[in-house]
């Protein structure tokens, strides 16, 4: 073999590389013509820039906010509650999806309660936490972990549950405990999917703090849309949903992030 010929794992990265610049720079430039296309129909009047604002408009409304309305403060503010919530739903639940593997008795009889508290309208749930715990972080925190945290524990029940069964049964013949099988095979093999869920979880706890700040609070991104909508602010209600957008897409890189260090683990040459 030719030394100066690249390995087959050599074009892999270099694929994989070209392949995410790509996806990259096409998300770039449609964001950019979406962000043209709004500013021209402003512009234009084919749209009522009042109800719908434009980019040059939102960025005079962000200054503003910066300026005069102490925006980094509520943008801090949610990014706190949100990063509590979706780490407190992950460890929720990874212990109970955990204790349902270890106890089939266990899980047979908590499994019903868990599909029935998901389906619950987790609005509707945000004035009772308000009554019950008083306004403030420790509610919206809680606000946020209530919307994720139920088809969390199912999905990463699931997910443990789907362990190809036939290794289960080979590292048991082997000696190995249920401690064993849990820690070196369950987990291991359901990191892709626990990553999946993460990803799905921290789009629902910001949802979930959002909510709370509707109605709990006031500081926050949820805090400064509801008071926009209710003074006819519509530049401020605008500002602070795409403010959101950025800090979703945000946690989803962080997120994404971990993903690929994972998968570059697993197909990194042995």
């Amino acid at each position: 073999m030719n030394q100066n010929q690249p390995s087959n794992h050599e074009l892999f990265i270099k694929a994989h590389k070209r392949h995410h610049f790509l996806v990259g720079f096409y998300r770039i430039m449609l964001f950019v013509v979406f962000l043209i296309l709004w500013e021209y129909s402003a512009r234009a009047e084919l749209i009522d820039s009042f109800f719908f604002s434009s980019p040059s408009g939102i960025l005079a409304c962000i200054y503003r906010l910066a300026s005069e309305e102490n925006l980094l403060f509520h943008i801090s503010t949610t990014l706190f509650e949100t990063t509590v919530s979706f780490l407190l739903v992950m460890l929720i639940s990874l212990l109970t999806a955990s204790l349902l593997w270890y106890s089939d008795y266990f899980s047979e009889v908590l499994e019903p309660y868990l599909v029935i508290l998901n389906s619950l309208p987790k609005s509707a749930l945000a004035p009772l936490l308000i009554v019950w715990l008083g306004t403030g972080t420790k509610t919206i925190i809680i606000a946020g972990i209530s919307v994720a945290v139920f088809g969390s524990i199912i999905s990463v029940f699931t997910s443990f549950k789907q362990t190809d069964k036939d290794k289960i049964m080979l590292m048991e013949t082997l000696g190995g405990n249920k401690g064993d099988v849990f820690f070196k095979l369950i987990l291991p093999s359901s990191l892709p999917q626990l990553i999946s869920i993460a990803k799905v979880n921290i789009g629902l706890a910001l949802v979930g703090v959002i909510i709370g700040e509707f109605l709990a609070a006031r500081r926050g991104l949820g805090y400064l849309i509801i008071y926009g909508s209710q003074v006819f602010k519509l530049d401020m209600v605008i500002s602070s949903i795409l403010i959101l957008c950025i800090i979703a897409f945000g946690f989803y890189k962080i997120i994404q992030f971990f993903e690929h260090g994972h998968k570059k683990k697993n197909h990194a040459p042995s």
